[in-house]
Formats: structure tokens, C-alpha cells, sequence
């Protein structure tokens, strides 16, 4: 770790509070890093910059918010340097009917995954220019395939999937290189708290053995962060995860035909209702726009 390209480095990661945002942090900070913590949840935030081996900066912000997170680059400019690299992490998801969710909760979480992450990349896009560096989507299974009862996180994962890929196109001339992370389930609150709803725990359940195993934050951060020391375009968790892409095409026609046969029972044992955001972060998020659940 020594000798990794991300020595002296700053890097940015945001939705940094806990989950695999938080372990990134750690990753990059064992490598000789300089991370930058920024998400909600000001005290959590700085605390665990505090945990970090190397100079580390907590900022309290929202990714929804551009002006707010054009100053946020500014101060970690000024206080740990230039970004190498961008993590775009900050996520919210929730389950649910589509017909029954709650507009604002289902707006939230296309607005934090996707605009905040479009909002991400312009605040630091600069920087990434000054240093030829690297941007990081985080994106997921349902970027590749959308799931029933999950209509705003897939809608949203997919959208950043593809700011990425089109952004790579656009900065690559620039020196920037953009990279997309395909995530699965991972040991995390939201999965938790997902876990707790009849109607997200049996759609996990409905999946392919390996594909509802669930995977430690920490070994997911590892892997990401090995991938983007190497400027990887994409970086998948676990690796079998690849095998979907070339595939992808014919994954709504298979889900169609699972979900026909399987939804009407399982809402017959137990109706489904929307969950609101999940987790705690789901919770930060509450606090800090004033919703309520």
C-alpha cells in the first residue's frame, strides 16, 4: 500500500457517514490518502475522519445542493489540496408499489443518486482536469436490470450509470478517467433496514443464490478501491457480477416472467406497502430536508 498511486493524494468521497462510503474512506486513507468525508450527519462525519491514519477533512453537505457543494470543493482545495479522485457514493433507496409511494420520497431518491451525483462531478470536475484524475459512479445490480417494487432506485442507478458513460466520452480527451462501480447487495443499514420489509426481503430472496448472497462493506471498499488505482471504466462486486453485462438484454423478459408468477402470492401472504427511505441514512435525510417518514 506503500507504493499505491493514491499516496498523498486527496480524494473525495461522499455519502462518507457509514456504509461503504465510510469504508472507502478508510481504504483510500490506509494507501496514504488524504480523504474528504462529506455527506450528512456532521458528527459521524468526524468522527470517523478522526479514525483516518492520514490528514482527513468532514464536511457537512447535501449532494442535492450545487452551490453548497461548489463551496465544499473549494475548502477541500484550500485544506488537504486538489482531488485525484471523486467518489460519487451519496444514495438513498426505498420499496415499495409504485402506485403507493410517496412522490416526494420517490423524487428524493432519483434527485440524491443521480442529480447529486451529476452535481458531484460539476463541483469537482475542475479539479479532476488539474490533475487528470478519476471520477468513480457508484451504481448497482439495478443499473444493469431493473427489479418490480423498486421503481426510484432503478430509475435512478441506471440514469448514473449512464452520466457516467457519457461523461467518460466527454472528459476523456481532458485526461479525466470515469469509472462505473456495479454493486450488489452489501452488509450495510439500508440493506438492513430493507431486510426488515417483507416485500424487499422476499424480492432478495426470489434471486439467484449468488445473486442474494450479501458482501461485507469493507471487502466491497477494497475492491473499489483496488479498481480505481488502476483507473478501471468499470469495477464489479463480486466479479460474477460481469458476467450480467453481456446479458442484460434479455434480463426484463426473464424478470417479467418471475415477477407474473411470483408477486401475486407473495402479496397474497403479506400485502405490499411502500418502506419510505431506508436506514439510517434514509433517517439523516428525513432530518435534514424536514420530511417526515
Amino acid at each position: 500500500m506503500s507504493s499505491s498511486p493514491l499516496r498523498n493524494r486527496t480524494v473525495v468521497v461522499t455519502g462518507a457517514a457509514r456504509g461503504v462510503g465510510a469504508a472507502l474512506a478508510h481504504a483510500v486513507a490506509r494507501r496514504g490518502a488524504r480523504p474528504a468525508l462529506l455527506g450528512h450527519e456532521k458528527d459521524l462525519l468526524e468522527a470517523t475522519a478522526a479514525m483516518m491514519p492520514t490528514p482527513a477533512l468532514a464536511i457537512e453537505v447535501d449532494v442535492t445542493d450545487l452551490a453548497a457543494l461548489r463551496a465544499a470543493a473549494d475548502e477541500v482545495r484550500r485544506r488537504l489540496g486538489r482531488p485525484s479522485v471523486v467518489i460519487a457514493n451519496a444514495g438513498l433507496a426505498l420499496g415499495g408499489p409504485f402506485e403507493t409511494t410517496a412522490p416526494a420520497d420517490w423524487r428524493r431518491v432519483v434527485d440524491v443518486n443521480l442529480t447529486g451525483s451529476a452535481q458531484t462531478a460539476m463541483a469537482f470536475l475542475p479539479d479532476l482536469y488539474a490533475t487528470a484524475g478519476y471520477y468513480l459512479q457508484i451504481a448497482s445490480l439495478a443499473s444493469l436490470g431493473a427489479a418490480p417494487l423498486m421503481s426510484a432506485y432503478c430509475a435512478a442507478k441506471a440514469g448514473a450509470e449512464a452520466l457516467a458513460h457519457s461523461l467518460r466520452a466527454e472528459v476523456a480527451h481532458r485526461r479525466v478517467a470515469v469509472g462505473i462501480g456495479y454493486l450488489n447487495w452489501t452488509d450495510t443499514d439500508m440493506v438492513h433496514d430493507a431486510d426488515r420489509h417483507a416485500v424487499l426481503r422476499e424480492l432478495r430472496a426470489a434471486m439467484p443464490p449468488p445473486a442474494r448472497r450479501v458482501t461485507d462493506a469493507d471487502v466491497v471498499a477494497e475492491r473499489l478501491v483496488r479498481g480505481l488505482e488502476r483507473r478501471r471504466t468499470a469495477v464489479y462486486v463480486p466479479s460474477w457480477l460481469r458476467l450480467v453485462q453481456p446479458v442484460r438484454a434479455a434480463l426484463p423478459p426473464v424478470v417479467l416472467r418471475v415477477s407474473r408468477r411470483r408477486l401475486p402470492r407473495l402479496e397474497a401472504e403479506e400485502p405490499f406497502v411502500a418502506t419510505g427511505l431506508l436506514g439510517a441514512g434514509g433517517e439523516a435525510d428525513r432530518a435534514v430536508t424536514g420530511r417526515t417518514p
